[in-house]
């Protein structure tokens, strides 16, 4: 299908749903801190209630610990709106994820508890037992492809959702820590690129996936031409480079005073793909992803900083920017 199922709204997304602490008062180190404010996080959850404030539907598959703290995520995806009938309450070892996170940039700290997570072990029955035909698109970041039997199922889940006409998007989100090797995460996080229709990454991810340090920018562009057909190549401070429809766009960012480095991955892809899924021309949906990353950077929590379109519109005619690329 290409892209074409990103304009239904409907997007299914895999991967996790966790608890987030943010150190109290806001800007303080988590050491010093004096309580902690309480949201929903993980970066799929993330997107998805991105999606939902945006005017977009979607639903979250994944697993979660059957105890209090995945009663809490479930009770949160409710408030969110966001769909959960493939969330599945696990009971055993396995636990939900816990990050506990500073409010500030400098001396910025995240501590993520994920020993025997719990979103691993969706299988390849949970993803089998969704009906693929009521959603336009599925979403999934690289995490759920670091450990099994989440790799195998993610894998299931982007050639179902393929046969059954969907759009695929894959959030490289390559993080070290959730893997058994470096070039296991290659192998697999390159096999999960060829089968998806939008790919985004920033440029260290593209290097990674290309092996070799500064050919991430190659790489990107090789993916446009041969697997993606939409290609975002994140740079930071210095924008963004998206390939797409034979064309190279160059973008700038909107520069803001950041409270913390976390979630503007979560908030450009949600606001991205619901500019394009409203009929947005891409550079103005590139540049209103770019202005969602913003708007989160600038608040505590990532869930619940995620923008409505007011609050988009209202950033967008009051905030000087983009940056030149």
């Amino acid at each position: 299908m290409g892209t074409e199922g990103i304009a239904h709204k409907r997007f299914l997304v895999l991967g996790r749903v966790g608890m987030d602490l943010t150190a109290e008062p806001i800007g303080a180190a988590v050491p010093e801190a004096g309580g902690m404010m309480v949201s929903m996080g993980g970066s799929s959850a993330n997107i998805a209630a991105g999606l939902v404030k945006l005017g977009c539907a979607a639903s979250l598959v994944t697993c979660v610990s059957d105890d209090a703290i995945g009663q809490y995520c479930l009770n949160q995806l409710d408030a969110y709106g966001i769909g959960r009938t493939y969330v599945r309450a696990i009971k055993g070892e396995e636990r939900t994820s816990l990050a506990v996170v500073d409010a500030r940039i400098e001396g910025h700290n995240t501590v993520i508890y994920r020993n025997n997570a719990a979103d691993f072990q969706m299988s390849e029955r949970d993803v089998e037992a969704v009906d693929y035909a009521g959603f336009g698109a599925l979403i999934t970041t690289g995490t759920v492809f670091a450990a099994e039997p989440s790799r195998s199922a993610a894998l299931r889940a982007l050639e179902l959702a393929k046969a059954a006409g969907l759009s695929v998007i894959f959030d490289v989100d390559y993080r070290p820590y959730s893997w058994p090797s470096a070039q296991v995460a290659s192998d697999v996080l390159s096999r999960a690129a060829a089968l998806s229709d939008v790919i985004v990454g920033n440029d260290e991810e593209f290097d990674f996936m290309a092996g070799v340090q500064g050919r991430g920018l190659a790489k990107a562009r090789d993916l446009a031409a041969t697997s993606g057909s939409i290609v975002v190549y994140k740079r930071g401070s210095e924008g963004a480079i998206t390939f797409a429809n034979r064309a190279q766009i160059a973008t700038g960012i909107f520069k803001v005073d950041a409270l913390k480095p976390t979630g503007a991955g979560d908030s450009f892809m949600a606001g991205f793909l619901a500019s394009l899924a409203d009929g947005a021309p891409m550079q103005d949906a590139i540049l209103r992803g770019s202005a969602c990353a913003a708007i989160v950077v600038a608040k505590p929590g990532c869930a619940p900083a995620m923008p409505t379109p007011a609050e988009l519109d209202a950033f967008l005619a009051t905030h000087p920017g983009p940056t030149a690329p």
